[in-house]
């Protein structure tokens, strides 16, 4: 019997149109999924409806409100579906997905999210192979997670991230293997995959202050910091170090900011400015004053896994918690 999948088109270059201030997402998607696909097509496809949000989001105007709408209406659909493809624009991409792996923790079908370099209206694209790559993991496999399919790969959703700005090879998971490959045929390797449950739906209310990211860089002040730190609306900053997790600890100015933030409640996660590998805080003696201070180390998290896991963290749980789970891996987010 064929599976289900209901497909969210949330907006994103996938189904945008040329205007004359550059691509810009229009309604009816829908229908010309539906002209791409003939009935041969189709046949060898699982079953699927499609939902089209009534407000269209360009992705790098997304808020943290969305990922509860977004994640909302796959709750409410999920007894009817057998799988989901969400569909969203690239830039904001690997936020989504890492935020829905939280909000979708001990999954038991799969919740894929794609969208394309290249819109579905233009006749050379990316987006049919994507979006038809997808349904064919969520319809095929019983993949009891979020992932992140692009271009023939399919990435852990929070272990991704957008590496290239224009390349059709635009997302990889650079501390995680993949979880499938679409060549000739499709492979999963279903060894990679975390463990089905039964899943936890979570709709928490974010505050869109609460976090904030504060990379390091020769030079910078502690004026800087303690100007995106000493706010009473941020509960957590993703901190942006050097290499195994280093910072300038020279600047003695600066790490009495930080110092002080934790003294306030303010929950600060270490992580690598390095695209590949993670913070060792300690491994060498900059790191190790982060230690003192009371700098969580963030592991091998990315900077979008790290940045809404500690969303989630702050909206869903007391904040003397919240160190203690930042290190825990929740749902195949960290090594």
């Amino acid at each position: 019997m064929k599976r289900h999948i209901l497909i969210i088109y949330a907006g994103g270059t996938i189904g945008m149109q040329a205007s004359a201030q550059g691509y810009v997402p229009v309604a009816g998607f829908e229908k010309k999924v539906r002209e791409q696909l003939g009935s041969d097509q189709a046949d060898q496809l699982p079953t699927f409806d499609l939902l089209e949000l009534d407000h269209l989001i360009d992705s790098s105007n997304l808020q943290p409100h969305h990922w509860c709408e977004l994640a909302g209406i796959i709750g409410a659909h999920w007894q009817q579906y057998d799988g989901f493809v969400l569909l969203h624009g690239t830039d904001t991409m690997a936020y989504t997905a890492s935020m829905l792996s939280y909000l979708f923790q001990r999954l038991n079908k799969p919740v894929i999210v794609t969208g394309s370099q290249i819109p579905l209206a233009e006749l050379r694209n990316d987006a049919l192979d994507n979006l038809l790559t997808s349904l064919m993991f969520a319809g095929r496999y019983d993949i009891p997670e979020v992932c992140l399919c692009f271009n023939g790969y399919l990435l852990r959703g929070n272990r991704s991230r957008k590496l290239k700005s224009s390349a059709l090879d635009a997302f990889a998971s650079p501390n995680c293997e993949l979880l499938g490959q679409a060549g000739i045929h499709l492979k999963l390797f279903s060894e990679r995959l975390l463990p089905a449950g039964e899943p936890t739906l979570s709709f928490p209310v974010f505050d869109p202050n609460a976090v904030v990211v504060l990379p390091v860089y020769p030079g910078i002040s502690a004026r800087v910091a303690d100007a995106i730190l000493n706010d009473n609306a941020v509960k957590g900053c993703v901190l942006q170090t050097y290499g195994a997790g280093n910072p300038p600890d020279a600047n003695s100015e600066l790490m009495m900011v930080l110092e002080a933030a934790i003294k306030r409640g303010v929950s600060i996660v270490n992580v690598t400015q390095c695209l590949q590998g993670g913070v060792s805080q300690g491994a060498y003696a900059t790191g190790a004053t982060l230690n003192r201070i009371g700098v969580i180390p963030g592991s091998d998290l990315t900077l979008e896994a790290a940045f809404t896991k500690l969303h989630y963290l702050i909206a869903t749980q007391p904040q003397e918690q919240v160190g203690a789970l930042m290190i825990k891996p929740l749902c195949g987010e960290m090594s």
